[in-house]
């Protein structure tokens, strides 16, 4: 077992003793960036030494984001450096536009690339769009910087792939995980066969079933969680449990619609600070949801695992022609210390739509809740009281029910 650097071993000691000396520095340059500094507002550089201090600045949503890009074209004011300085700009759905640059494995993927077994003997064989998103390049970036070659494949054009592949001899294949198995069962129809011993997947859901139909064609498939905002936010090692936390950001798992850290293990929002000069996004909501898993990974890498993804963080949801957001459940729970996590169902009865409250709490009078129910969710719904701990471990602080067929 070789790793990519140092990093990936160091004790908590060692990690807390980084963070404390990163942190106030990575405040600092964030300052540097116009919006940013109005979001940090007063808050001392020098305060911010731990993830617990990390925690009281407020969580940035990528509606604030796009917001800010209207504003102040192309990057919002959250660049600490100006667009002419980046070798790329790339636009995502939405549209969002991302910096990027080439030198230095600047999405830090290689890590990734790394764990994957990926190295200098190989070809990467990229299917990642190289067309306005940064995906292509990212992952160019990351075969790079373990020393391996690259065919810039992109999407379609399916023939002429499987042929590049057979001729070139390409070795790993870089894509969303179901776009191989059409590759590779276009190479059957055509009696050709395909040269991959890996797959590097991300952008899409990578069903068991799925991964082993590689295994079984002798191909090992692993996969990362990264964005065009962040860069590699985790990623799969040989051990396959869980998802290691990249060394360059800071991620935290928060209740849905608040910024508030759930303890290990509860299922809530993603959400991640980048420390990059260049674009330092701090306390970035992803919108997705996962968890912590306890303890290190068997493959020795010492950073916190999550479970990969479990769901989408925005469950907004329109009851009786109103919407209702996790922010307006999270207030509700704020509003009685005595309530530890609330979920909303919306149900139909008939034409019409019904919503109940379901609070965790050890009291017993549910008309005390009726009212505070009706001012932070701006609907009547009935209150119903359960035991602490009995709603499920999801993630879920809105769930519709509704049946529309």
């Amino acid at each position: 077992m070789t790793f990519y650097d140092k990093l990936e071993t160091r004790s908590a000691d060692e990690r807390a003793s980084w963070l404390a000396a990163e942190l106030p520095a990575a405040i600092a340059r964030a300052r540097t960036a116009p919006t940013l500094a109005h979001i940090l507002g007063d808050i001392a550089s020098q305060d911010v030494t731990s993830r617990e201090a990390l925690a009281r600045l407020p969580v940035i949503r990528k509606s604030e984001l796009s917001e800010a890009q209207k504003k102040s074209p192309p990057f919002g004011g959250f660049t600490t450096r100006p667009a002419q300085e980046f070798e790329n700009i790339f636009q995502s759905p939405g549209p969002i536009y991302e910096p990027g640059r080439r030198g230095d494995d600047w999405w830090r993927l290689g890590r990734f690339m790394h764990a994957a077994g990926v190295g200098p003997r190989d070809i990467v064989h990229n299917c990642f769009g190289y067309h306005l998103t940064p995906a292509g390049m990212m992952f160019e970036s990351a075969a790079r910087a373990v020393g391996a070659a690259t065919l810039p494949a992109g999407t379609g054009q399916t023939e002429l792939q499987i042929r590049a592949a057979v001729d070139i001899g390409t070795t790993v294949y870089a894509g969303t995980p179901d776009y191989l198995k059409i590759l590779l069962d276009k190479a059957d129809e055509s009696g050709q066969r395909l040269s991959f011993a890996r797959a590097t997947v991300s952008g899409g859901a990578l069903f068991p079933s799925l991964r082993q139909a590689y295994a079984d064609r002798g191909i090992a498939t692993t996969q990362c969680y990264a964005t065009a905002d962040l860069g590699l936010i985790a990623y799969e090692s040989p051990a396959m449990e869980g998802m290691i936390v990249d060394e360059r950001v800071i991620v935290e798992i928060v209740r849905p619609g608040t910024g508030d850290p759930v303890p290990d293990g509860e299922v809530g929002e993603v959400v991640v600070t980048t420390l990059n000069p260049d674009y330092p996004l701090l306390r970035f909501a992803t919108g997705d949801l996962s968890a912590v898993l306890p303890g290190i990974s068997p493959c020795g890498r010492t950073n916190m695992r999550i479970k990969g993804w479990m769901g989408r963080a925005d469950q907004t949801t329109k009851i009786k022609g109103m919407f209702v957001r996790p922010e307006q459940v999270a207030a509700l729970v704020a509003r009685h210390p005595e309530v530890s996590r609330a979920r909303v169902v919306a149900d139909r009865a008939g034409d019409m739509d019904v919503m109940t409250v379901l609070l965790e709490t050890g009291t017993d009078d549910a008309a005390r809740y009726e009212g505070t129910v009706l001012d932070t969710l701006k609907l009547r719904g009935r209150v119903e009281l359960v035991a602490p701990g009995s709603l499920p471990n999801d993630g879920k602080v809105i769930e519709d029910r509704r049946n529309y067929d």
